[in-house]
C-alpha cells in the first residue's frame, strides 16, 4: 500500500542529487579560477525503519535477518580535492605558484588567511598583495641582506626606490712586465730660475722667508740685468697649479696660499703655509713624489730648494712617472691689491732631464662604502734585474681622490724568479683617506697573483698592466626581481648587483581538507584542519615555489560531466518514485468510491 514515507524517500533523493548538482555546477563555474580546488559530494543512507530485529539460529530455525526499510539518502559530506593543478607560465615576476602541499600566508583586515592563488601585485607602498588587497606575508632582511626569521611581516619590493652600493675591497691585476726593459737612471728633473730676498739679487732665497709678513718679498732676475717682484709678502699670495701632467695624465688643479692659520680659517683655505719650504713640501705631495726607500729601492722623487735660491723638482723614476711642467702651469694671484704688479707666472721652469726606466701605468675606479667613485693609478717601475734570479719591480699607487694632499696611497715591491713567476709582493694593502662620511680609511687589497691571469715578468717588447677584476660597485637602483624555488626574492640593481629582498613564507596543514573556505580563494583554520605550521618552500613537505607562473584549477571537466549525468539520472529516478507513489495513492482513493 502506497504511503507517505515513499514520498519523503523520493524527496530525499531529489534533495541529495540537487545538492550534488550544486557542487558540480560550482566546480564547472570555477574551471578557470586560479588555483581553484574542486569538491565532490558524498551520500549516505538515512536511518532505517526496523520492522523486525531478526533472530539467531536455533534447533528449529536457521536464523532470521533483521527486516529494515530505508528512508532515503542524505549528504554525508563534501571533500575538497587539494591535488595540484597544472602550472602555466605568465612571465610576470609577481606571479607565483606552489608545486606541493603548502599555502601562501596572507593578512586581510587583521585576520590570517591562506590561499593557493599566487596572482599577486604590488601596491603604492611597494608591498606584495593579493588581487583582493590581502598582504602577502614572509620574512624580511637585515642591514646585511640576510633573512630575519621570526615574526611574519608583509613582503616589500621597493622597485625604483631601493638603492645599494658596495665598497671595493679587492683589485685583481693581470699583465706582463718586460724583464728585459731599461733600468731607470733618473726621474724627470725640472728647475726654476733663482729667487732672491732682496731686489738687488744680493741675497739668494733660503726658502725659510716668512711670506705672510709685509715686506718679505721674493724677486727674480728679469733677464735684463735687473730684478722684479715675483711674490709679494703679506698680500696673501696664492700659487695656483693646473695642467701639469704625469706620464701623460693631467694631475688636476691645486692651490697654495701664503697666509696665517687665522687667515686660512677666515677664508676657508685648505692648503697654506708661510714659507717657500712649506710650498715645496705641499707641491711634493700634490705631484705624488716619493724618495722613500722601500725594500732597498728608491723612487727618487722630491722637491728641493737649492743653494742659489732656485727650486728643483725631481720626478719619480720610470717613463710612466715622467712629469711635464711648463712655466704657464704655475701662476700667482692675490687676495688684496699688491703694491706692485708681479708677473702672472713667477716660476720660469725648464726641463733638464727626462724620466727613464721601464714602467707601465694602469688606471681604475674603485668605490667607497657610500658608492662614491675613487680614481686610482698604479704604476710599475723596473728597479733591478738580478743575474740568474729574476727581477724586482716597484709599484706606486696614487689617487687624485685621496682626501689628503698626498697623491701617494701605497708603495710596494714585486719579486719575480728567473722564470718570470711572481714570488712575493709587499705592502699590497693601500689606504685612501675619505672625509665624505664613508668608511675611513678606504682599504684596498691589491692582488698581483690572480690565478692564471696574474702578473708575470717575461722578456717582451713592452710592459702591459690591467685590472682583471674587482669587487664593489657604485650606487644602483632596484629595477627587477625574481622568486626562487625556496621563495627567496632576489633583486637586480642597475649597477649589476643582486641582493636578497625577503622570502615568501608558506603554511602546511596536517589536514587541509579541514580548512574553511571563506571565498575569493581564501581559507581559514578549521576545527579539523590542525594548526598551521609556518615554514618556507622546500621545507616540511610544503613544496617549491615557481616564480612567474600560476596554478590552474584542478577541475576535471570530463569527470564533472559524468557526475552531472549520474546526478541528473538520480534526480529523475527520485522524482519517478514520487510520481509513482502519487499514482498508487490515487488508485487507493478510487477503491473507496
Amino acid at each position: 500500500m502506497a504511503s507517505t514515507p515513499a514520498l519523503y524517500t523520493g524527496l530525499s533523493g531529489l534533495l541529495s542529487n540537487q545538492n550534488r548538482l550544486n557542487v558540480i555546477g560550482n566546480n564547472i563555474a570555477n574551471v578557470n579560477t586560479t588555483a581553484f580546488k574542486s569538491t565532490r559530494m558524498l551520500f549516505e543512507s538515512m536511518f532505517s525503519r526496523t520492522q523486525s530485529l531478526g533472530s539467531g539460529p536455533s534447533g528449529r530455525s536457521g536464523g532470521i535477518n533483521p527486516r529494515q526499510v530505508g528512508n532515503g539518502s542524505t549528504v554525508a559530506g563534501t571533500q575538497r580535492n587539494f591535488s595540484n593543478g597544472a602550472l602555466t607560465a605568465t612571465g610576470m615576476a609577481t606571479d607565483m605558484a606552489i608545486e606541493g602541499e603548502g599555502f601562501f600566508i596572507t593578512q586581510l583586515n587583521g585576520e590570517r588567511l591562506f590561499t593557493r592563488d599566487g596572482s599577486f601585485l604590488t601596491n603604492e607602498n611597494n608591498q606584495l598583495v593579493t588581487s583582493s588587497g590581502a598582504y602577502v606575508m614572509g620574512y624580511g632582511v637585515d642591514d646585511n641582506y640576510q633573512i630575519e626569521f621570526g615574526e611574519l611581516e608583509p613582503i616589500v619590493i621597493p622597485l625604483g626606490q631601493m638603492t645599494v652600493a658596495e665598497a671595493t675591497e679587492n683589485i685583481y691585476f693581470a699583465g706582463n712586465l718586460n724583464a728585459s726593459g731599461e733600468l731607470p737612471v733618473s726621474g724627470s728633473i725640472h728647475g726654476t730660475a733663482p729667487f732672491y730676498s732682496e731686489p738687488t739679487g744680493n741675497q739668494a732665497m733660503t726658502g725659510l722667508e716668512d711670506l705672510t709678513q709685509v715686506g718679505t718679498n721674493l724677486y727674480m732676475n728679469d733677464g735684463d740685468g735687473g730684478y722684479e717682484l715675483a711674490i709679494e709678502g703679506g698680500a696673501m699670495a696664492t700659487i695656483e697649479i693646473d695642467n701639469i701632467e704625469k706620464g701623460g695624465q693631467d694631475l688636476g688643479s691645486f692651490s697654495f696660499t701664503f697666509c696665517t692659520a687665522e687667515e686660512a680659517a677666515a677664508n676657508d683655505i685648505e692648503h697654506f703655509g708661510s714659507t717657500m719650504a712649506d710650498f715645496a713640501s705641499a707641491l711634493d705631495q700634490f705631484l705624488g713624489l716619493d724618495n722613500t726607500d722601500v725594500s732597498g729601492q728608491n723612487l727618487g722623487g722630491s722637491v728641493l730648494l737649492n743653494n742659489n735660491g732656485g727650486m728643483i723638482i725631481f720626478g719619480n723614476e720610470g717613463t710612466a712617472q715622467g712629469l711635464n711642467i711648463s712655466t704657464s702651469d704655475i701662476s700667482v694671484s692675490y687676495m688684496g691689491e699688491p703694491v706692485e704688479t708681479p708677473p702672472t707666472n713667477p716660476f720660469v721652469i725648464t726641463e733638464s732631464t727626462e724620466a727613464t726606466g721601464e714602467s707601465v701605468r694602469t688606471s681604475f675606479v674603485a668605490y667607497d662604502s657610500l658608492g662614491t667613485a675613487v680614481n686610482i693609478d698604479v704604476t710599475m717601475v723596473l728597479q733591478e734585474t738580478i743575474d740568474g734570479q729574476g727581477s724586482v719591480w716597484e709599484f706606486i699607487a696614487e689617487s687624485s681622490d685621496n682626501h689628503s694632499l698626498d697623491r701617494i696611497v701605497g708603495l710596494g715591491t714585486l719579486q719575480f724568479d728567473n722564470e718570470g713567476n711572481l714570488v712575493s709582493a709587499s705592502n699590497t694593502t693601500i689606504n685612501i683617506t675619505r672625509t665624505n662620511g664613508a668608511v675611513n680609511p678606504m682599504s684596498l687589497s691589491l692582488d698581483f697573483n690572480y690565478g692564471a691571469e696574474g702578473i708575470t715578468a717575461y722578456a717582451d717588447t713592452v710592459s702591459t698592466l690591467s685590472v682583471a677584476g674587482q669587487d664593489g660597485s657604485g650606487i644602483g637602483h632596484l629595477v627587477s626581481f625574481s622568486v626562487g624555488q625556496d621563495g627567496l626574492i632576489t633583486g637586480a640593481f642597475t649597477n649589476g648587483m643582486t641582493r636578497t629582498l625577503g622570502q615568501v613564507a608558506l603554511a602546511k596543514f596536517n589536514n587541509p581538507g579541514g580548512l574553511e573556505d571563506v571565498g575569493s580563494g581564501y581559507y581559514r583554520v578549521g576545527a579539523n584542519s590542525g594548526e598551521p605550521m609556518y615554514t618556507t618552500a622546500t621545507s616540511l613537505g610544503a613544496g617549491r615555489i615557481i616564480g612567474g607562473a600560476l596554478e590552474l584549477s584542478n577541475v576535471d571537466l570530463s569527470q564533472e560531466f559524468i557526475d552531472m549525468i549520474l546526478a541528473s539520472t538520480g534526480y529523475t529516478a527520485s522524482s519517478r518514485v514520487i510520481s509513482t507513489t502519487d499514482e498508487l495513492m490515487d488508485q487507493l482513493l478510487l477503491l473507496g468510491r
